[in-house]
């Protein structure tokens, strides 16, 4: 083992003790210490960016864009192909399957005109299948992950053309639980899947050679021992079209906060004590998210192509354009959670109002496609496309 990999260990293991210990300091540190540690960390990132177009809703393509994408692909499928045998390939990100869920998706009826576009443009309620799920690359028990849940929304009966064809009637949304992303942009991203793929995947943050401690910093101040999947909130982190010409960031929030106890710390929680939650929680009452929309106003300050930089709500203030209703259910029996192994997300499973902007979602649309065609075909599992009348007797 080289000197990097037993660095990278020893930094693991502390890591691993902070989670069992984070949930009793976390709540006192993050109101006294996260919002003016983001402001000053954000005010350096934005320093350092560089120009961005004045025009709204503006992409700019990055040299090497396509190259980039090319090893992303590569890195993840090679994870994917080293780390799987045939009929258990699991996503190479977003990995881990906390639930997936039954919901309704609500758009109100009292929008301002600026954004009454695409889904939003009349009020209507849509079936939602709900995955939440870790980070990935790995599955380790959720007191061993790095403290960031994902989310990804599929809303179903949705008319209108999509900019993919294998599903016709989908609208999906994704986001995670910190409000930047873990990199800027995909020549970034290309280099943490290097490290990843080295086993080394702190050392993008700290290597002192190449140094991305701000996005480290951004992302450890949201990451934490998570109660459960439906007590945080979720950002999308890069920009979206809302009708022609106008860019949006979304996020849901959700309208209750509480904090579910996390069984057995400081020792060790059962290896899925984020599930045990959530079914504990969706047996007993339903559980609503607001979905909000940001809109940018300030190309400068909300730029498309860096996904380091919150937009600042000053500068804009997230509307509630939707409602996301859980009800009360049933979710964690094996033929539902297989169901959500085969189950596709995509942002560009989307209408052209709500088309993806910026160099990460550029990428994801080939990436995505590709992966969740390796995993599908690996694993026998043709993709279908949900509408939300599945039962799982």
């Amino acid at each position: 083992m080289s000197w990097q990999h037993r660095v990278h260990a020893a930094l693991l293991c502390l890591l691993h003790l902070e989670r069992r210990i984070d949930p009793f300091f976390r709540p006192a540190f993050d109101a006294l210490f996260r919002e003016p540690l983001a402001a000053i960390t954000q005010a350096i990132i934005v320093a350092r960016g560089g120009p961005e177009p004045l025009e709204p809703a503006r992409e700019t393509m990055l040299p090497d864009e396509a190259a980039c994408l090319r090893a992303i692909t590569d890195s993840m499928s090679h994870y994917m192909r080293a780390q799987y045998a045939p009929g258990g390939y699991q996503r190479a990100g977003n990995t881990k399957t906390h639930g997936m869920v039954r919901g309704r998706f609500i758009v109100r009826a009292d929008l301002p005109p600026a954004l009454r576009h695409g889904l939003f443009a009349m009020p209507g309620e849509y079936p939602a299948w709900v995955r939440f799920a870790g980070p990935g690359p790995a599955s380790p028990p959720d007191i061993d992950d790095i403290g960031v849940l994902s989310i990804g929304l599929k809303v179903m009966g949705v008319p209108g053309p999509k900019l993919l064809a294998d599903e016709r009637f989908t609208q999906d949304f994704t986001g995670i639980s910190t409000p930047t992303f873990t990199t800027p942009d995909v020549h970034e991203n290309r280099k943490l899947q290097a490290a990843i793929g080295r086993g080394l995947p702190l050392f993008y943050f700290i290597d002192p050679r190449d140094f991305h401690l701000l996005d480290g910093i951004m992302q450890g101040l949201w990451a934490r021992t998570q109660t459960s999947p439906l007590e945080t909130e979720y950002w999308s982190c890069v920009p979206y079209l809302l009708g022609h010409g106008q860019a949006m960031r979304y996020g849901l929030r959700p309208q209750h906060w509480g904090r579910s106890r996390v069984p057995d710390l400081p020792g060790r929680p059962p290896d899925d004590y984020l599930r045990q939650a959530m079914a504990a929680t969706l047996a007993k009452r339903e559980v609503a998210f607001d979905f909000r929309i940001q809109l940018q106003t300030d190309p400068r300050r909300m730029p498309i192509e860096n996904a380091s930089v919150r937009w600042p709500e000053h500068l804009s203030r997230p509307i509630t354009a939707a409602t996301l209703l859980l009800p009360r259910q049933v979710f964690d029996t094996p033929a539902q959670l297989a169901f959500a192994s085969r189950f596709s997300i995509n942002p560009w499973h989307c209408l052209p109002e709500h088309r993806p902007l910026g160099n990460q979602n550029r990428a994801r649309r080939a990436i995505y496609e590709e992966l969740s065609r390796l995993r599908q075909v690996m694993n026998g599992t043709p993709h279908v496309e949900p509408t939300g009348d599945e039962t799982f007797d």
